[in-house]
């Protein structure tokens, strides 16, 4: 039994020896440890070529041959010329050995192979390539060796490549893979372009020399363009190795894009607990369609899914979609009265088609519907606009254009939401049919003038509609008979136009309209309630139509004034244009509130003072298209447009320039020949004043003509008649927004000494002549295309630099401002002794802007202004740095009912983006904050 243990240990150490030396044969076989820099001169001489611990590697395939026939043999296996070159000199020695010494900008090439470095030597025995860089009087390295095979590239600072065996031993090599660089003290590449490298580093910093962070990888497999299989690997952050380890890597590199994993992100809420969130698989499908599953859970029970796709196909159509299913609960326990339990869902889809694709029909899709809980439970949406959007429209539509006809479909679904009271408008299917105008009189060779009949043209429109309006929890209950609203509308015009007196353009036209309708609706006074209510709805076909006929005319009136010319020479080239447009239209149409159409019905009743009234109205007044008006109409209305421009010379030259004073001026009006009382319309005006061709002032105004009674009811008294003015302002509003930065302050302030820094730097520096510019403009781009050339340079070059040596200063800023106003009577609150409505004023102002106030730094903010609360309700501001290849971005909602903040650092590039750390909070926990 003592035997057999000593045979056994005798083995162990048999084996280990083995292993020991087969191991020791592979590290001499990879490269000798004790290699060390070498300093090359600028100038040298075969005596003064100096041999470093490289040479002396022991080599396997890329070692001297001791055997000369096997040495021919390999040596007549090169089946290309070598070609090489140098800048400085090319010296040959033969010292036992054919060397070719290649000194100053040196390059060699095989094939598609090319090295290029300071200096090269070339092993003609062994076929070997031995490179490395330089050094100036400074010390400083410069001519770094680059290696390229096909549109593989390599940077190092020496090499030595053998061109039988296609292998090569590199010292600190770099090489782009995908958006990363891979560089190593020790790497062997081997025939099929594999590498094998020790203490290699991975990282998407381009600072070689000190990255910023890196992945220190103890052993890596790189095939290039498509892997890196590292072992055991360890982050290290500003040289600081940090406790986060692998136990071994995979970085795959493709041009095209391929699925996998979906890395989650940490998260902690207080009302929610701890979470993962947005980790799931990305499925590749092919090159059209694409689609990322991800999900999202909560230790407190909340949890999540989320579908994203993209898809798109050339000259066809593309689009995206997102769909998300939320559950959210917030409390530990259901029995506690703080729990609560939503469920909520989101779809986004949009959709277009290529126009290319079928120039006859069309489909698009616009779809945003969520219910109205989801912006305030998904975390995403907090810092975004999302959770301040009060309504959200859907719509999807297809239209069709057969060819050589005269008719076009449309056919569109749409949603409309109010998230405030969770009513959701929906419309499906709606659908227009329109018919161009043909000419019916028209000959179809047309010799000569045409006949005033031969203007006469047809059209047609039709449309078809199905909607509803209610709660969101109550859609899906209602009855698609007597909750949803049909109809379907006709409309046929019949016009003809022609000039009187050549300036004068008349236009006749006949309008007929048909509705119809599936439901009527009967109402009954109500003397409680003091108004008409619904006491029964009839479900039956109802056509409802009216017609009128209608005269217009209009002319365009031109004045031209020249000021005097007394103002002096200016004066004499500056003219004013005034466009006056006055418009003219007679419409005729019956009374269709007459009880022999049926439209309309007259109710009677008493009111509180025993006196007998009555009133009116239509049993389809509820429905989509309305009902036609009552009253017979013989409507005069007109309006008159102005318009008054400038043209003002231009200093120092002959042209003129044109500057518009008033874009228009508009006030319209009409009288009812035909109504028993109130004939008069309401005056409209417009105004629209343009201030260059940045803003623009619009304002729209109505007035009222009549007095009104005790009880807020118009009367027939015009209010110029008693002396209280043509009309009395009833609504008016306008709105603009504006946007300020410095470069608007700079351009007022500072337009000569911009001109001359333009003309002083298109003129260049007299002292030289043309030559000698162009000489020192190529110099300039050869030493910046050198440096660009090599990996191990800066890459982020500070310019902001004066000739002096002095810091340029530059904040750019960005301020913008959006307000609106709305003026316009409060018809809730009558003053009955005044008998005047009383003014109610609506104001909204936004202010967004950003500034970057060092470089690398951007602020941001946007707020708005209640002015009947006197706060400001909302504000979010962000801030973010830009680290070279980490970025930094932080978001706060200070005010409103929403505050929350958000921090995050992470790795720039998309390809390490799980590299960073976040910290954020929930709207919900705020009111945690001021315990």
């Amino acid at each position: 039994m003592t035997s057999k243990k000593y045979h056994l240990l005798f083995l162990v150490v048999l084996i280990g020896i083995l292993v020991q030396g087969l191991f020791a044969q592979d590290d001499n076989t990879y490269i000798n440890k004790s290699s060390d820099s070498v300093v090359f001169p600028r100038t040298i001489n075969s005596d003064s070529i100096i041999t470093d611990s490289i040479n002396d590697i022991i080599i396997d395939s890329v070692s001297n041959q001791s055997d000369s026939t096997l040495l021919q043999k390999e040596t007549n296996a090169i089946d290309a010329p070598i070609d090489f070159s140098a800048k400085d000199s090319i010296v040959m020695t033969m010292d036992g050995r054919s060397l070719i010494h290649l000194i100053g900008e040196a390059s060699v090439g095989y094939k598609d192979l090319n090295i290029d470095g300071e200096y090269l030597e070339v092993d003609t025995d062994s076929s070997t390539v031995f490179a490395t860089y330089g050094l100036d009087s400074l010390n400083v390295e410069y001519g770094y060796p680059l290696f390229k095979d096909g549109d593989t590239s390599y940077e190092m600072k020496k090499a030595r490549y053998n061109f039988k065996t296609k292998k090569m031993f590199v010292n600190n090599v770099i090489t782009q893979q995908g958006e990363g660089f891979l560089t190593a003290g020790e790497t062997k590449k081997m025939p099929n372009d594999d590498m094998y490298m020790r203490n290699g580093r991975y990282s998407t910093c381009d600072e070689h020399d000190h990255q910023h962070f890196y992945l220190q990888l103890t052993k890596a497999k790189v095939q290039p363009g498509k892997r890196v299989i590292t072992g055991p690997a360890y982050l290290v952050v500003e040289d600081v190795p940090l406790p986060i380890a692998l136990p071994f890597g995979f970085f795959p590199f493709s041009s095209d894009y391929s699925s996998g994993v979906i890395m989650p992100t940490y998260g902690d809420e207080l009302s929610r607990g701890f979470s993962l969130r947005d980790g799931g698989y990305y499925f590749a499908f092919n090159d059209y369609v694409d689609l990322a599953v991800t999900g999202e859970i909560f230790t407190k029970g909340s949890w999540g899914l989320d579908a994203r796709s993209s898809y798109r196909k050339r000259y066809k159509f593309n689009g995206n979609f997102q769909a998300s299913y939320r559950v959210t609960k917030t409390g530990e326990d259901k029995r506690d009265p703080d729990y609560k339990k939503q469920t909520d869902m989101m779809i986004k889809w949009s959709h277009s088609q290529d126009a290319k694709a079928n120039p006859f029909n069309s489909f698009s899709a616009n779809v945003n519907f969520s219910t109205s809980s989801y912006s305030r439970n998904d975390i995403s949406s907090i810092y975004s606009n999302d959770y301040t959007q009060n309504t959200k429209s859907s719509s999807i539509n297809y239209s069709l254009r057969p060819p050589n006809s005269p008719f076009s479909f449309n056919m569109n679904a749409s949603i409309n939401q109010v998230s405030r009271d969770t009513t959701i408008g929906i419309t499906f299917p709606n659908m227009t049919i329109s018919m161009r105008d043909v000419y019916p009189f028209r000959r179809k060779e047309i010799v000569g003038s045409l006949k005033w009949y031969e203007n006469i043209r047809l059209s047609y429109s039709g449309a078809l509609s199905n909607s509803i309006t209610a709660k969101e929890n109550e859609i899906f209950k209602k009855n698609i008979i007597k909750d949803w609203r049909n109809a379907m509308q006709h409309n046929i015009p019949i016009s003809a136009s022609f000039n009187l007196f050549k300036n004068i353009s008349i236009t006749a036209s006949v309008n007929y309209n048909e509705r119809w309708y599936t439901s009527a609706i009967n109402k009954e006074y109500d003397y409680s309630k003091r108004q008409t209510v619904a006491v029964d709805t009839t479900y039956s076909f109802y056509r409802i139509y009216d017609y009128s006929a209608s005269i217009s005319a209009n002319t365009k009136l031109y004045g031209m004034y020249k000021p005097w010319g007394g103002f002096g020479e200016w004066a004499k080239k500056t003219q004013i244009r005034h466009v006056l447009s006055p418009s003219v239209t007679f419409t005729g149409a019956p009374d269709f509130g007459d009880s022999r159409y049926g439209f309309w019905q007259k109710l009677n009743y008493i009111d509180s003072d025993g006196n007998v009234e009555e009133t009116y109205y239509s049993p389809y007044e509820h429905n989509i298209y309305g009902v036609p008006s009552r009253g017979k109409r013989g409507n005069l209305s007109f309006s008159v447009d102005n318009n008054i421009e400038m043209k003002v010379p231009i200093a120092d030259t002959d042209s003129t320039k044109k500057i518009s004073l008033i874009d228009q001026f508009k006030f319209s009006s009409g009288y009812n020949f035909l109504a028993d009382s109130l004939n008069w319309n309401n005056i409209n005006a417009n105004l629209r004043i343009k201030f260059g061709s940045a803003y623009t002032l619009s304002l729209q105004g109505q007035f009222d003509v009549y007095l009104y009674d005790t009880k807020g009811r118009p009367i027939n008294k015009l209010r110029i008649a008693n002396g209280k003015g043509l009309g009395r302002l009833r609504s008016t509003g306008t709105s603009f927004s504006y946007s300020i930065n410095n470069s608007t302050i700079k351009n007022l302030f500072s337009k000569n000494k911009e001109k001359d820094i333009i003309t002083s730097a298109t003129e260049g520096d007299s002292s030289l002549s043309d030559i000698e510019q162009d000489n020192a403009i190529a110099a300039e781009d050869a030493v910046d295309a050198a440096k660009r050339t090599s990996l191990r340079q800066a890459k982020n070059v500070d310019t902001n630099y004066d000739d002096d040596g002095y810091y340029i200063s530059s904040i750019p800023w960005n301020l913008n401002l959006s307000y609106s106003l709305s003026v316009g009577y409060d018809l809730r609150n009558f003053n009955s002794e005044k008998r005047e409505y009383p003014y109610t004023t609506t104001q909204s102002l936004g202010i967004s802007g950003n500034i970057t106030p060092a470089k690398n730094w951007n602020f941001s903010f946007n707020t708005n202004y209640d002015f009947d609360a006197k706060k400001f309700v909302t504000m979010q501001c962000s801030i973010s740095r830009q680290m070279h290849c980490w970025q930094m971005s932080a978001s706060i909602i200070p005010l409103g009912p929403y505050q929350s903040y958000t921090f995050t650092i992470a790795v720039s590039s998309s390809l390490l983006r799980d590299i960073k750390y976040t910290q954020s909070s929930n709207y919900r926990d705020s009111k945690y904050w001021g315990e």
